[in-house]
């Protein structure tokens, strides 16, 4: 698979380079960056080659099978229409995209076209995740009710891009962080957006930046459970992984199931407490990809990505 990466505005990106680079299915051809200044720091720091001038000049490359998008969040949904314009299958650091009508399109040419596209949402893929999965199948916990989580970041104010704070490019906190929480509970559950209760976003942390909403929270329904979370730029910048960086508590009728990205087990409350070890997933995100381009499947998949997409960006269109 001839895979060509466009955009390397966030830091994200690089791990699905090095992905790319360990994955023996895939074959990097090329990459593109269109910001100069970016364009020679990722050159001088990372090693990364150039070989594509314009975004069109990559598009009309008929090497490229795969594009490899991230740019800032602003500008990739106009990127991602126009790979599939081209007949290219995508993978994207997350969000795809920052506006509803921007996803319709990609809906509708990925389906016309069968195309794949595909987000880096890795959270599928913690240790924890297939036996929570399992766990919840089996009725262990009953009937799930509630499901709350935090995946505070800190700001990191002057190491994080500059753009995050420039107008029209970044496109909401909650469409920035929530994606991942709200992917991997539809993943555990199967249930989907019905009712936005309340959501809100806000400047606090970001006393420089007064127009940067940099705290989000929300409830909202999905279908019978009620989720509440929080996903502020709101963490102190701390060498250690916070307890508040992706923490996640499960609720059901006969007990509860806690977990956080920090650990390796699932806390699991019953009569008594227990901690369950987790094996972790077979696949990889990367592998994955490959494998929903060859009809094998996968963990994730395209129509299930956007609709991700799609419920985390009502949630942020209910804050604005």
């Amino acid at each position: 698979m001839n895979l060509a990466f466009a955009g390397f505005r966030h830091g994200h990106i690089f791990t699905l380079y090095n992905m790319a680079v360990d994955e023996k299915a895939v074959n990097i051809i090329g990459c593109f960056e269109e910001n100069d200044a970016e364009r020679e720091k990722v050159a001088s720091e990372k090693g990364i080659e150039f070989n594509y001038k314009t975004y069109e000049e990559l598009l009309d490359d008929g090497n490229v099978e795969v594009v490899a998008i991230g740019d800032y969040y602003g500008k990739r949904g106009r990127m991602v229409i126009e790979a599939l314009k081209k007949g290219k299958h995508v993978i994207c650091d997350k969000p795809i995209c920052t506006e509803l009508s921007e996803l319709d399109e990609i809906e509708k040419l990925s389906e016309e076209k069968g195309l794949s596209v595909l987000c880096m949402l890795d959270l599928r893929y913690m240790k924890q995740v297939e036996t929570v999965k399992q766990l919840i199948a089996g009725g262990v916990i009953g009937k799930v009710i509630n499901v709350s989580f935090t995946g505070q970041h800190p700001l990191s104010y002057g190491s994080r891009p500059g753009w995050y704070f420039e107008e029209g490019k970044h496109g909401g906190t909650i469409n920035d962080i929530a994606i991942h929480g709200i992917d991997l509970l539809r993943y555990l559950t199967g249930k989907n957006l019905t009712k936005v209760n309340c959501a809100k976003t806000w400047n606090a942390f970001a006393d420089k930046e007064p127009a940067f909403r940099d705290c989000g929270q929300f409830m909202a329904e999905f279908e019978d459970v009620s989720v509440m979370a929080d996903v502020s730029y709101a963490s102190p910048q701390c060498r250690l992984m916070l307890p508040t960086y992706w923490d996640f508590y499960i609720w059901g009728k006969d007990g509860m199931i806690q977990f956080r990205l920090s650990e390796k087990v699932i806390h699991l409350y019953k009569n008594t407490h227990g901690e369950i070890e987790c094996p972790g997933p077979e696949s990889s995100m990367i592998r994955d990809f490959v494998n929903e381009i060859n009809g094998t499947k996968t963990i994730m998949n395209t129509k299930d990505i956007l609709q991700s997409q799609r419920q985390v960006l009502m949630i942020q269109k209910e804050a604005e």
